[in-house]
């Protein structure tokens, strides 16, 4: 049976005030320290973002991602198999109206959870058949101005199947009825949210090309 508060179905995009969405996301990580919300983006712009990822990805120009930063940053494909290209501000409309509809939400963060989000980090991130992303926080350990982890899954008609689920590690405080784990589908159009610092995560190996935006609202240093 799935989580009344935690697992938010919503009719679409359009069809829901952008502060009731944001709302019901941060009552969840408040009280659970992560949030799932379908539907969150017009279906247009899923499918627009989508098409941009997979073409830079056959066009060659995603960059294999590390692990760590700066001088400690090594590729380790054992440990993380993504690959990625930073958003930036202009490079298409699709990915302005994206950054649009986030920077509401780090202002309806803000408003409900008073956590002093600042700035906001993103990438997409592709998957190619069979890649995983061993058990991490998002957290560098010279480095704590990540405090929320946003992804917004691009993949139409994801199957249960088809693998590459988000797996969070809960502790005691968030495990609800003696769960330990609650493994999120990278359905199109859905949103998962956490805290960076607190949630152990991991991404499972997939059957077919898996395709995100992942990001990170921060707080300045």
């Amino acid at each position: 049976m799935e989580h009344a508060v935690t697992r938010l179905l919503s009719p679409a995009h359009s069809e829901m005030h952008a502060d009731d969405v944001h709302r019901q996301i941060a009552d969840a990580v408040h009280q659970h320290g992560w949030a799932e919300h379908d539907a969150f983006l017009p279906p247009e712009l899923v499918v627009a973002l989508a098409q941009e990822c997979a073409a830079l990805a056959a066009a060659g120009s995603l960059t294999r991602a590390g692990v760590g930063h700066g001088a400690a940053r090594t590729l380790q494909p054992e440990i993380r198999g993504d690959q990625i290209q930073w958003l930036q501000a202009g490079q298409s409309e699709a990915c302005d109206q994206y950054l649009a509809i986030i920077e509401t939400l780090r202002t309806g963060l803000n408003r409900e959870l008073f956590l002093g989000l600042d700035e906001y980090e993103s990438h997409f991130a592709f998957y190619p058949p069979g890649a995983s992303y061993k058990q991490h926080r998002d957290r560098f350990r010279d480095d704590d101005t990540r405090v929320v982890s946003v992804i917004v899954y691009l993949n139409a008609d994801w199957q249960p199947q088809h693998g590459g689920a988000l797996r969070l590690h809960l502790d005691d405080a968030h495990a609800m009825g003696g769960t330990s784990v609650r493994d999120i589908l990278p359905v199109a159009n859905r949103i998962a949210v956490f805290l960076s610092t607190d949630m152990l995560h991991e991404v499972l190996p997939a059957t077919r090309e898996r395709l995100s935006l992942t990001g990170w609202f921060r707080r300045r240093a």
